[in-house]
């Protein structure tokens, strides 16, 4: 088969789609041929997004949604099988970073919205989608994750920091759930990628103080470099998707050569 048609007949359903990594990853999908369903909250960009990939002779459609409401993720599950088909790839890349307050000084809607979105959002996804993998017996599910993650708390973050450390330990349990049946779940660190979110950021710590030291110099840092290609989250997704990664299941990946050297997680589950 054509590298470029490496994923011909599967549909991907990529969420966050309509910017970032999410919307790299859409396309590195459906230029191996993948029909990708763009689910995000901007239609506008989401629309964009689609047209990009039609231009290039591939194949793409968009739902606005939210998959931090339960109800959406319900309907998103109900048009998506009924129109197109039963997914075979689910990424979940759709983030927020939420704000950078001392957790006594923290807006509880924004800090709530934040799991919201980074880990309730993934749950209910997975939940609509992977049980179809299952009885088809095969499936890929990449849950976009963070260094944040590993790293020793601090002040601040700790919306985003407990978010995505909930994402990973979500994602090892379904990891669990599915081993053996020909599905995997993993969650990867796409770099230190100058999306909008990192700019939002930069901005934002200016006016943090002592306590935002550490996140100026990571933005200075990733600015100064000029930060990762989101294209190397792109490539390692692919690569998950390849037959030669069906027994990677359950771990946290990163990108080849990223500017952020690998950290320690944890062990692979014995068999």
């Amino acid at each position: 088969m054509d590298a470029q048609q490496a994923l011909h007949g599967k549909l991907a359903l990529v969420t966050g789609a309509s910017r970032g990594i999410g919307q790299h990853i859409a396309m590195a999908l459906a230029s191996r041929g993948a029909e990708v369903v763009l689910v995000a909250r901007n239609a506008s960009q989401l629309e964009a997004t689609e047209r990009y990939i039609r231009a290039n002779g591939n194949c793409a459609y968009t739902i606005c949604a939210d998959v931090s409401k339960p109800e959406q993720v319900d309907q998103l599950k109900a048009i998506v099988n009924d129109t197109y088909g039963s997914p075979a790839i689910l990424i979940n890349a759709a983030g927020v970073f939420g704000q950078l307050e001392f957790i006594r000084e923290s807006d509880p809607q924004r800090w709530i919205e934040t799991i919201m979105v980074n880990t309730v959002a993934p749950y209910l996804t997975c939940r609509a989608f992977v049980g179809a993998m299952i009885e088809t017996g095969w499936g890929r599910i990449v849950n976009v994750s963070s260094a944040a993650a590993l790293g020793t708390p601090g002040p601040l973050s700790s919306a985003y920091a407990t978010s995505k450390v909930a994402l990973n330990h979500f994602t090892r349990h379904l990891a669990a759930e599915i081993d053996n049946t020909g599905v995997t779940a993993n969650v990867i660190h796409p770099g230190e990628v100058k999306t909008e979110m990192w700019a939002a950021i930069r901005d934002e710590v200016l006016h943090t103080g002592p306590a935002g030291a550490g996140y100026r110099r990571w933005a200075r840092w990733v600015e100064e470099t000029g930060g990762d290609p989101p294209e190397k989250a792109a490539e390692l997704v692919l690569r998950l998707m390849g037959e030669e990664c069906a027994t990677i299941n359950g771990q946290f990946l990163w990108i080849e050569g990223g500017l952020q050297a690998p950290m320690p997680s944890w062990d692979t589950p014995a068999h």
